[in-house]
């Protein structure tokens, strides 16, 4: 509903009456505000910053504990999945963002079996 009195206010006038002779706002008070809003936004964020990355290193955790306790069969099957959608995306034209981010579950498999045999190896062999 529409009073009279904004009815009466230009479009691009300014919400704290601080207008020119033709009713818009000065660029410098919109400067102004426009920097107000990005400090308050800034603010917002860092104050979560610390929780996000507290439950980000929680969830790589608990990933890296489930690779480590599952299988090599597990994580090859997995491994190759992750592969496999990384290679149907490049070749279906995704972005290459989407592509990188398909890897990431297969290099983190690919290497913790390469840790594994690389272990495995080193207790094999027989002391000089």
């Amino acid at each position: 509903m529409t009073t009279a009195k904004s009815a009466d206010r230009p479009i691009g006038a300014g919400s704290n009456g601080n207008q020119d002779a033709m009713g818009t706002t000065s660029p410098r008070e919109m400067a102004s505000e426009v920097a107000a809003g990005v400090r308050g936004a800034a603010e917002t964020v860092a104050s979560r910053l610390p929780e996000a990355a507290a439950t980000t290193r929680a969830a790589v955790d608990e990933a890296t504990r489930r690779m480590e306790a599952g299988s090599d069969e597990m994580l090859t099957a997995g491994a190759t999945l992750s592969l496999g959608l990384a290679i149907g995306l490049l070749l279906g034209g995704a972005n290459r963002i989407l592509v990188a981010l398909a890897l990431i579950p297969a290099a983190a498999m690919g290497l913790t079996l390469l840790d594994r045999n690389s272990r495995a190896g080193r207790g094999r062999r027989a002391p000089a």
